[in-house]
């Protein structure tokens, strides 16, 4: 897949809630036939992109990296709730593609985002 560019771009709000301590997300994936797959996974922001990428142990032998391979429809989540019950949430839709492992790296999946939707995160 041909690289995409990220058609939108997080506000400051949700940078800063992403780049907080939240190091877990969940990843929506779905095969070629359209069946989906959600799993807790790491990830970290790419500033220079703009696109979160996903990353992990043995990743190109996983079910969401074939599935991004076969559909690179994605969707990414990462949430939290503060006492006494105030959730917050930055959530994603974009093209996903799938990056072989650099020599001695991992490879992973890099999500372009099309549409971003968050609440919570004020004051």
């Amino acid at each position: 897949m041909t690289a995409p560019v990220a058609a939108v771009c997080f506000t400051d709000a949700e940078l800063a809630y992403l780049l907080g301590e939240r190091r877990l997300g969940r990843l929506a994936t779905a095969d070629a036939a359209g069946q989906p797959h959600v799993v807790p996974v790491g990830w970290s922001y790419n500033a220079e992109l703009g696109t979160i990428d996903v990353s992990g142990r043995r990743f190109a032998s996983t079910r969401k990296y074939r599935n991004v391979q076969a559909n690179p429809r994605a969707a990414f989540v990462v949430d939290d709730v503060l006492p006494p019950w105030r959730p917050r949430c930055v959530t994603l839709q974009g093209l996903a593609e799938t990056v072989e492992a650099p020599p001695g790296g991992e490879a992973l999946i890099r999500i372009h985002p099309r549409t971003i939707v968050s609440w919570g995160l004020e004051g």
